[in-house]
C-alpha cells in the first residue's frame, strides 16, 4: 500500500522553541495540540518525518546523545496518543559551515526523498519559519507555515509569506492536509 508522507519541522512546530535552545529532554515541552495532531495523521495514513536544524550540536549546548534523548522523549510522549514519527532529519552543523543540510537549504528534505522514495512536489512540509518556506520551495515541496514558534513574527517580517497558506498551530494545518490530500 502507497502512503502519503508529511513532512514536519520541530521546534516551534511540534514543540515550543526557545532561542536559548532546547537543550534537554526536560525542556522539550509539546505545543497543546500538536501531538494529536500528529497522530491524527498517522490515523489518516500518512507517514509523518522530520526535518530540523540542531545547530546546538555544533554550537556546543548538546551532545547526540542529548538529541537523541529529547527525540526519545518526542517519539514515546506521542506514543501516548497513538502517534508515531518515522524518522527525524536533522542538521548538526553551524550556521556557517556551509553544509547541504541546513535549511534554508533542501538537504535534509532531499535525504528523505532518497531514503523514502517521497515524491517532494506532492508532499506539505509544515514549518514556522522563513528558512523551513524557502526549503520546501527549493526542493519544490508544498510549504504551510504556522503561527507558533516564529511563524507570527516571519509573517510581520516578511510580507511575501503571507502568499504561503498559514494556520495558527499544527493542528489547524493538519485539519487543511486532511481536506485537501486523500493519502495513496
Amino acid at each position: 500500500m502507497n502512503m502519503s508522507f508529511i513532512i514536519l519541522d520541530r521546534d516551534g512546530v511540534i514543540n515550543y522553541d526557545s532561542s536559548e535552545y532546547i537543550k534537554s529532554p526536560e525542556e522539550w515541552l509539546p505545543i497543546p495540540g500538536s501531538l494529536h495532531a500528529i497522530a491524527k495523521l498517522n490515523r489518516a495514513g500518512f507517514r509523518v518525518l522530520i526535518a530540523t536544524n540542531q545547530s546546538g550540536i555544533a554550537r556546543g549546548y548538546y551532545d547526540l546523545a542529548t538529541l537523541d534523548a529529547i527525540h526519545e522523549k518526542l517519539r514515546q510522549t506521542l506514543a501516548l496518543y497513538n502517534g508515531y514519527i518515522e524518522e527525524i532529519f536533522y542538521c548538526p552543523h553551524h550556521p556557517e559551515d556551509g553544509c547541504l543540510c541546513r535549511k534554508p537549504k533542501p538537504g535534509l528534505l532531499y535525504q528523505i526523498q532518497t531514503k523514502y522514495a517521497v515524491p517532494l512536489a506532492e508532499t506539505f512540509f509544515i514549518g514556522d519559519s522563513l528558512v523551513d518556506v524557502q526549503a520546501a520551495q527549493a526542493a519544490e515541496c508544498l510549504p504551510l507555515l504556522v503561527r507558533t514558534g516564529k511563524g507570527q513574527e516571519w509573517l510581520k517580517k516578511s510580507p511575501g509569506l503571507g502568499s504561503i497558506p498559514n494556520f495558527a498551530d499544527l493542528a489547524e494545518a493538519v485539519e487543511y492536509v486532511l481536506l485537501n490530500v486523500n493519502p495513496k
